[in-house]
């Protein structure tokens, strides 16, 4: 069912002047963006017509842009990237572990995203790797699923990394699996000292090495001592380290990915309202407790785009990555290994079933099955219906 507001209907009304007032200071990828979410499920991109196998009912279905920060777009997305994952998962407990850059770095990350985001990455997950391999904490070799995130509820930019790590890993010789206590994981306090040092280590390295730019209000960091002097109040600051309760089974570990994996700077079932006043959304103070936590926010339409622009991705980033037993090729030898050790029956050869790529939905008549009788090309619209026949539009997820 299609929200009463969408992202797609403010940049529809508000993005010609808004790209017109400021036009050359916008990146393609962001112009892209723009484009691909306004063309989302429109005549624009194409469809095609499908009709209801026992009842007749016939609608128009226009194709999805796909672009992964289309707020339209990734249930399909999130449903067969799941489906993929729920072979991974082992009879063990969960935690939920994020990692956040304090404000002062995320000023720099905005202006210099993929080495400051990609270093995120490494910083955090070499933290916990390190961390996790010591024999003072767990000793073990753990898997990580990271997703990247770089908004707050309000779109403000807050860089961070949710991580989901199994409570527990294999031993450095690989003869048994160690377990986590139930309620710990890891020290958090031990993880923020060793990730601040390791990622303020290497970000010195990567402005010492020219390949850091500073522009605006932040060009006098290209100065060295200014540089340093912005990172001083950091350096003593205690750097945040979240570490959840483990989540209860493997069910809850995938009802939380379904919300976290694929999610976009803020969802159409968050906007209330779009008017000559604004734009109207919920969001959540964190400062708040308890009912008051949810609250309503009104932004002009120019400032709401800004928001949602500033956190479109370098092209070719992946914020979704695989660490330890996780990581690539070795991923399916080490959860091999794991349900040897923790005694379960593997996994069977072959790829996992899952969501196909297009879900179609069932008749909205009847609830019986669609099958495709047309398609149509980009800017084209489909013929009209059989004679006599019921009619609805409704667009594909």
């Amino acid at each position: 069912m299609r929200a009463s507001v969408e992202v797609a209907d403010i940049f529809r009304v508000a993005g010609p002047a808004y790209r017109a007032a400021h036009a050359g200071h916008l990146s393609l990828a962001q112009l892209k963006v723009m484009s691909a979410i306004e063309n989302c499920r429109t005549a624009a991109l194409g469809g095609h017509v499908e009709a209801c196998k026992d009842c007749g009912q016939w609608r128009i279905a226009y194709n999805s842009c796909r672009n992964r920060h289309c707020p339209k777009c990734q249930g399909a997305a999130a449903r067969t990237w799941l489906a993929e994952r729920e072979a991974d998962l082992l009879p063990v407990g969960y935690f939920h572990v994020v990692f956040t850059l304090p404000a002062e770095i995320a000023d720099i990350a905005f202006q210099n995203k993929a080495l400051v985001y990609d270093l995120l990455f490494r910083a955090a997950s070499e933290t916990m790797l390190t961390i996790a391999a010591d024999p003072k904490h767990l000793g073990a070799r753990i898997g990580i699923t990271a997703v990247f995130h770089t908004w707050g509820s309000a779109m403000t930019r807050h860089p961070h990394v949710h991580m989901i790590v199994p409570g527990g890993g294999i031993a450095k010789d690989g003869s048994r699996w160690i377990a986590s206590r139930p309620a710990f994981l890891l020290p958090v306090r031990v993880l923020g000292k060793l990730f601040r040092r390791l990622f303020l280590t290497r970000l010195l390295a990567l402005r010492e090495a020219g390949r850091l730019g500073f522009f605006g209000p932040m060009a006098h960091l290209a100065e060295r001592r200014a540089f340093l002097r912005h990172l001083a109040p950091v350096r003593t600051k205690r750097w945040v380290v979240y570490a959840k309760a483990p989540f209860a089974g493997p069910e809850a570990v995938l009802a939380y990915l379904s919300r976290y994996t694929h999610r976009v700077a803020i969802s159409n079932s968050r906007l209330t309202s779009f008017d000559q006043g604004g734009v109207t959304f919920r969001y959540k103070d964190s400062r708040r407790n308890g009912a008051d936590r949810q609250q309503m926010m009104t932004l002009a339409a120019d400032e709401f785009i800004r928001r949602f622009l500033i956190h479109v991705l370098p092209r070719g980033f992946h914020r979704i990555r695989h660490y330890g037993l996780l990581a690539g090729s070795a991923c399916k030898a080490s959860l091999a290994l794991a349900r040897e050790l923790l005694d379960v029956a593997a996994q069977p050869d072959g790829d996992t079933p899952g969501t196909p790529d297009y879900f179609r939905p069932p008749c909205p008549c009847c609830g019986g099955r669609m099958i495709v009788i047309e398609t149509f090309e980009r800017w084209n619209q489909p013929r009209g219906p059989p004679h006599g026949s019921a009619t609805s539009r409704e667009t594909a997820p």
